[in-house]
């Protein structure tokens, strides 16, 4: 039996009932839900607005602008993006979409204007490039958990091997992750030692991406020490082998470091809240292209009517935003819809910038949104 002493983001002591609830729902018999309307694998969504959907999958050589290219696509055909994800790594961008037929409501069933969305898509992904294998476009109609796909694609299109853009201002030398294999002779295993910054979803990553490459974990020691966390994973390949060579100790390492860094987003992240439309998420993104901010990660949901967006953005070159670009996006976004600029509390540039004045004060997105449906 496998016993997990689980606390917020805070290291509190978790006593909310609604949250042991849906803990209690997604990991124990109740999980198993046959109203597959009700829950979109990763975010939830508002009942009454959310049908039938048909999923996007987009996997390619990432550059400023494209996810505005993207939607912009999606709404000139008319479909309505419900639910979104999009990570970027090495220079590599994946995307799920959930999105339906703004007319029906319900997923495009239409082979023709599939047909239509897949090659405009696959254009506007393969850039200036001629090469098939830059892009790859897929649709199905199906569930899936939205974070572990986006793990599962970007380690297929083995972004562990591209040439990173990450700064030493972003991942100081104290948390950088340090990951060692070893033989546990006695027992026969090897073990998987990470250390590095504590945050949400941190073992979940490590964990898909060791199943993901066929590993199986017969016993983890998961620990945390203020911004640190240590995790040790005792583990085999699925014909009992254990890690005997240095290239796949090489091959472990690597990919769990880019598993580390996929969902990292140091610096500014924009939230906000509209009333949810067609065209909604184009406009967004439009906004940020021209105001020269590049997309990092972006997650996109909505509950009842009302959209909720959540951008991670630095500018074209990969530097922070400046002041003056955050105070245009406030007035120019901020005439439409509810907009919260905040900044990452453990970016060093982060408490720079609070220092100096210009930094706003944050709140919680839940706040937010509250606000917003009041």
């Amino acid at each position: 039996m496998d016993v997990f002493h689980v606390t917020d983001q805070q290291g509190k002591k978790i006593t909310d009932g609604k949250t042991i609830d849906y803990i209690e729902r997604v990991l124990g018999p109740k999980g198993h839900t046959t109203d597959g309307m009700k829950d979109c694998p990763g975010k939830r969504v508002g009942v009454h607005s959310f049908g039938n959907h048909t999923a996007i999958e987009l996997i390619g050589r990432d550059r400023p602008g494209l996810l505005s290219e993207i939607s912009a696509v999606l709404a000139n055909l008319h479909f309505n993006v419900t639910v979104a994800e999009v990570w970027t790594h090495n220079r590599r961008i994946a995307c799920v979409l959930y999105v339906n037929d703004n007319t029906t409501s319900g997923s495009v069933n239409d082979p023709n204007r599939l047909s239509i969305m897949e090659e405009q898509l696959k254009h506007i992904m393969r850039g200036c490039e001629d090469d098939d294998n830059v892009a790859r476009t897929s649709f199905s109609m199906g569930f899936t958990h939205i974070d572990r796909r986006l793990h599962q694609m970007l380690l297929a299109d083995r972004d562990y091997e591209g040439g990173g853009v990450t700064t030493e201002v972003d991942y100081p030398p104290s948390f950088k992750p340090k990951i060692t294999v070893e033989r546990c002779e006695e027992k026969g295993y090897s073990v998987v030692t990470v250390r590095c910054k504590d945050r949400a979803k941190l073992m979940f990553d490590i964990v898909c991406t060791l199943t993901d490459m066929q590993y199986v974990v017969f016993h983890a020691n998961i620990s945390s020490n203020g911004p640190y966390a240590s995790q040790e994973y005792f583990i085999r390949h699925m014909d009992g082998c254990t890690l005997d060579t240095e290239g796949e100790k090489e091959r472990v390492v690597k990919c769990l470091e880019a598993a580390i860094h996929r969902r990292v987003s140091e610096g500014l992240s924009l939230e906000l809240c509209a009333k949810d439309r067609v065209g909604l998420l184009s406009e967004v993104t439009r906004i940020l292209r021209e105001n020269g901010l590049s997309v990092r990660r972006a997650g996109v949901s909505t509950v009842g009517e009302k959209a909720v967006n959540v951008f991670y953005v630095r500018d074209a070159y990969g530097n922070p935003v400046d002041a003056k670009t955050i105070e245009a996006l406030r007035k120019e976004i901020g005439q439409t819809m509810m907009l919260n600029v905040k900044k990452d509390p453990s970016s060093m540039k982060a408490r720079e910038a609070e220092t100096s004045g210009w930094a706003k004060t944050s709140f919680f997105f839940g706040n937010l949104l509250e606000k917003f449906l009041a």
